[in-house]
């Protein structure tokens, strides 16, 4: 049995909702009016709507952060109003709440022990639960219970069979290079590669078909304009563009091979003015 953290009475939430509607609005108003101690951070509104996949990197990026018996809820959810089942977890010290559809895969990967119920007491729901707003109807009201010390045993029924997304693993060739693809990419067209950091860095960096060269250290590395690779705050290799978008300029996305080779621990490729 993993052990049910103590509340910390904060809550997360990344949804697809944007900025332009009252959706988040409104789920954060539901919260405060069954746990008004309750404190929310908007983790992210902007996942591009339906990407279970983004807002599972998102996720994977961040819940580390939190203090522990945090409530993160994820609202991605395209099938929304179907059986799809609404699940609450709790892993590495903390809580999540989100629908059954692989959003929790990164994070239930990399946490190891888990365990999860399905939250089947309507009891914790508002009275009446729309088809197509189980963001205020189920995971508002639910998160703002979790918050203030619900258990999990409360909310439901034990779940072993959650949907799980595969993290897409790199491959390693015969000579050493690591086979990677681009898994996120950010507002600034910063292209996040599956790629992890190593302790030299990666030499010959390619992306598609554009030779990259070796990874930076930062940004300035390079002159304004120029493609670069670079271990970014996630910890993975990123293939960026100085003061530009490395999604335009290549014209690449999710999905895009990212090749390179394994750099000479302790040390590191040289940028503009420093040397070997």
């Amino acid at each position: 049995m993993v052990p049910e953290p103590e509340a910390s009475g904060l809550v997360t939430l990344t949804t697809d909702f944007g900025g332009q509607d009252h959706y988040a609005g409104v789920m954060k108003g539901v919260i405060a009016a069954f746990n008004p101690s309750a404190r929310v951070i908007d983790l992210c509104h902007e996942v591009a709507p339906q990407d279970v996949r983004e807002a599972a990197f998102l996720l994977k990026a961040s819940y580390r952060y939190f203090p522990g018996g945090t409530v993160h809820v994820v609202v991605v959810d395209p099938g929304v109003g179907t059986r799809r089942r609404v699940l609450c977890v709790v892993c590495a010290g903390q809580r999540f709440l989100a629908p059954d559809n692989g959003v929790l895969s990164y994070v239930l990967a990399e946490a190891g022990a888990w365990e999860a119920v399905e939250v089947t007491e309507s009891r914790f729901f508002l009275p009446s639960v729309s088809w197509t707003f189980h963001g205020r109807d189920v995971f508002a009201p639910v998160a703002a219970r979790l918050a203030r010390g619900v258990a999990l045993r409360d909310l439901g029924t034990p779940v072993w069979d959650p949907v799980l997304l595969a993290w897409p693993e790199p491959r390693v060739e015969a000579d050493g290079t690591r086979v990677g693809e681009v898994v996120h990419v950010d507002r600034f067209g910063n292209l996040v590669t599956n790629l992890p950091v190593l302790p030299g860095g990666y030499r010959g960096v390619r992306a598609g078909a554009t030779e990259v060269g070796d990874s930076r250290t930062s940004y300035a590395a390079v002159d304004e304009g120029q493609v670069l690779a670079i271990i970014g705050s996630s910890g993975l290799l990123e293939v960026s563009v100085n003061g530009g978008s490395a999604e335009r300029v290549l014209g690449l996305g999710r999905g895009a091979e990212v090749r390179a080779r394994p750099g000479r621990a302790g040390q590191a490729a040289p940028g503009r003015g420093e040397t070997t």
